[in-house]
């Protein structure tokens, strides 16, 4: 059984990010890159899989500039089998990732697609369902334990109230959710292994996808400024405060 990852190469959660001055968009210049935390769980779950004996080969694979190689080292230091970097100078959009990502999937003929849920600097969660659809898979998102059972894969994933379980035949698309695994850490030799390891280079061009932007990004903006917190002596005070400062009818 052989999987595919996808990996997009985001601004470090721990950092804050900062927007340009004209609100055209994030500043990212400088600023520390790493892997999308929901794919970084979607890497360890393959590996998991492989180390059960269920999977064979983990093949990572990430969309974008040269800068991407540096989040295919991670994931091959993790343990992925082999890494693939398609190529493109363009801003590549959830459809774009989505129509290349099933040209890479139909070449590996991978018998299970795992990418994560959302990417953290977009927030867009469409990737995963959209590659499901032009693949024709079955697809089960936000997945949070996974079973596999010969040509079968159990997929659990939080609903409101509680939890749900899927099964659907193979191949598949699954999204991770952060409650699927606890990411390994990667230790220095295996980054310096992993330096060493090819990563096979595949033009966006060759694959003939169209990544032509259908959204128009037309501004950035910081959240507004909370107000400062106040302290009340009681209920009493509490609800005066609320019905002269915030004007909320009680």
């Amino acid at each position: 059984m052989k999987i595919l990852v996808a990996v997009k190469r985001v601004v470090d959660y721990n950092i804050k990010v900062r927007i340009k001055p004209d609100g055209s968009d994030v500043d990212i210049d400088g600023v520390k890159m790493s892997v999308n935390p929901f794919d970084e769980n979607a890497i360890e779950e393959a590996l998991r899989l492989k180390e059960k004996g269920i999977a064979t080969e983990v093949v990572a694979v990430s969309f974008g500039t040269a800068a991407n190689q540096d989040v295919l080292r991670h994931a091959l230091a993790m343990g992925a089998d082999r890494a693939i970097l398609v190529d493109s100078d363009a801003a590549l959009q959830p459809l774009a990732v989505a129509k290349l990502l099933k040209s890479i999937a139909s070449r590996e003929q991978t018998d299970i697609v795992l990418l994560g849920k959302q990417a953290v600097d977009d927030d867009a969660g469409q990737t995963g369902q959209m590659l499901a659809a032009l693949l024709d898979y079955p697809q089960a998102t936000f997945a949070s334990a996974l079973a596999v059972n010969g040509n079968e894969i159990a997929v659990t994933r939080e609903v409101d109230g509680g939890t749900e379980t899927l099964a659907l035949d193979l191949p598949a698309v699954i999204t991770a959710d952060l409650r699927l695994n606890e990411p390994r850490f990667v230790k220095l030799p295996n980054l310096m292994m992993a330096r060493k390891k090819p990563i096979e280079t595949i033009s966006a061009a060759e694959l003939g996808v169209d990544a032509t932007p259908r959204l128009k990004l037309l501004k950035v903006s910081e959240p507004p400024a909370r107000k400062a917190g106040i302290k009340v002596g009681s209920i009493t005070e509490l609800l005066e405060k609320l019905r002269t400062h915030e004007g909320v009818q009680l």
